[in-house]
């Protein structure tokens, strides 16, 4: 087990933003980092647990107590059931399922980050989401003081929510188990229009794996949602703002807000989100409150390729990209009256 003192965080991060840790101890087995969260739980320190750094946004003082960086590796297929540790770097583990012709995660390919996260996150894309797939989370309980394995029922899951995410500072997930499907090479039905329209089928079919995995590469390409060290457009966490999610009264209110904003007529985005709820997009929120691609002058702005990414532009601080954020969730709620929520988790500051 690595450890080092007043040690940089930042690249450890897809923002390359945030100060140094007071220590940082890099785990590559499961009882290494059961054995690093006893040591912080029971000397009173606290812990910050990095996997891919993909989803985190760190103060620019850093973070005084202890870091642990998960870097477990290995992965085990039986059958349709996948078992991988948390440190598994999850475009590896996407492609692996491809390649074994399993269905199920191809179309969450190219998301950076570790396997371990997906399940807190409960992360997803283009029509899938990983809620779908997991069927059980190894994870050390620090309430317990225990190491547990909770069912994909167990896990709550939701939009971008779980129950590691709801809880954040109990479980420390260890791997990840996923049930896939055998379809014979073929992907799982193609949920999502855009990447139906790229594969040239309707919603509903079935596509090769291996194009379905291709494609979505391609579509989060060109939107600066693959990793490049050379491309600034992917120094971000992704999206960095959720899909508001209204009741029925709240969307009806943001419609004629709408209309009252841009013209008799006007109409937002608006998908089923459950009984008497409704998803409308923080994509279109932010672009049509004026908040376009590039927007900025500063050192962190608005991808050129997606209105959803902010982006470090290679000098940015935490401060200036946070102060970018609150530009955008003042303007959106003034123009549109609706509070986006960022997506990334942040450590010593907030929006």
């Amino acid at each position: 087990m690595q450890e080092l003192h007043d040690a940089p965080l930042a690249p450890l991060t897809t923002f390359r933003l945030g100060g140094p840790a007071t220590r940082l101890v890099t785990a590559t087995t499961d009882a290494e980092v059961i054995d690093a969260v006893r040591e912080a739980d029971a000397t009173g320190t606290p812990l910050l647990v990095i996997g891919g750094g993909s989803n985190l946004v760190i103060g620019d003082k850093g973070f005084a107590g202890t870091a642990l960086r998960i870097a477990t590796r290995g992965a085990k297929l039986s059958g349709t059931r996948l078992e991988v540790a948390a440190g598994e770097v999850w475009t590896d583990t996407v492609a692996r399922t491809v390649e074994a012709g399993l269905a199920g995660v191809e179309c969450l390919a190219g998301i950076p980050g570790s396997a371990g996260a997906t399940p807190i996150q409960n992360v997803g894309a283009y029509g899938q989401e990983v809620s779908s797939t997991v069927t059980e989370v190894v994870a050390y309980d620090r309430r317990a003081g225990e190491t547990v394995a909770l069912t994909g029922a167990e896990c709550d899951f939701s939009y971008r929510h779980s129950r590691f995410k709801a809880d954040p500072d109990r479980y420390v997930v260890l791997r990840v188990r996923f049930g896939l499907e055998d379809a014979g090479g073929l992907s799982a039905p193609v949920k999502y229009a855009e990447t139906a329209r790229a594969l040239g089928v309707e919603p509903g079919d079935r596509v090769p794996l291996a194009d379905a995995r291709e494609t979505v590469l391609k579509l989060r390409a060109g939107k600066g949602m693959v990793l490049d060290p050379e491309d600034h457009d992917t120094w971000s966490a992704g999206s960095f703002f959720t899909n508001p999610i209204l009741t029925d009264t709240a969307f009806a209110a943001f419609r004629a807000r709408v209309e009252e904003r841009l013209g008799e007529g006007a109409e937002p985005p608006s998908y089923p989100a459950g009984e008497g709820r409704t998803k409308t997009s923080a994509a279109w929120l932010i672009d049509r409150a004026g908040f376009t691609k590039g927007y900025g002058t500063g050192p962190a702005r608005i991808s050129t390729k997606h209105t959803l990414a902010l982006t470090n532009r290679g000098e940015a601080t935490t401060e200036d990209l946070l102060d970018l954020a609150r530009e955008v969730v003042a303007g959106v709620r003034e123009t549109f009256g609706i509070t986006l929520v960022n997506e990334p988790v942040t450590v010593g500051v907030s929006l």
